[in-house]
């Protein structure tokens, strides 16, 4: 993969990739960009889902939040827990929800960079 590429990463997005006390991240950058890119396109894809969620089934931002991270931190829907809670952070960013609370991350929060 070229760096012609015009995509960028957000910052949030490769924070997820870097280890403590190094420079760069633990992935090269074709790794993270087709990461960034199927995160980025699952939080659009849930905008629809999460609003039908919170009209017809009456439930709180918050109580959405947490199932969409929860099934997307599941090992059948590819993400890592990291990768989980930056989609949810930017559904609610799209959404323009409140950002969800530590709380709803505290599993991803020290899962430390994606595998």
């Amino acid at each position: 993969m070229t760096m012609d590429n015009q995509i960028e990463i957000p910052q949030s997005f490769i924070r997820l990739y870097m280890r403590p006390g190094r420079a760069y991240p633990a992935a090269p950058h074709g790794v993270i960009l087709v990461r960034y890119e199927q995160c980025e396109d699952m939080a659009v894809t849930l905008v629809e889902h999460a609003q039908a969620q919170a009209a017809t089934a009456g439930l709180a931002e918050r109580d959405i939040l947490r199932r969409c991270q929860r099934g997307l931190a599941a090992d059948a829907a590819g993400f890592s827990a990291p990768e989980a809670r930056w989609v949810v952070c930017r559904l609610a960013e799209l959404l323009e929800w409140q950002a969800p609370e530590d709380d709803i991350g505290e599993q991803a929060a020290g899962d430390g960079p994606p595998a």
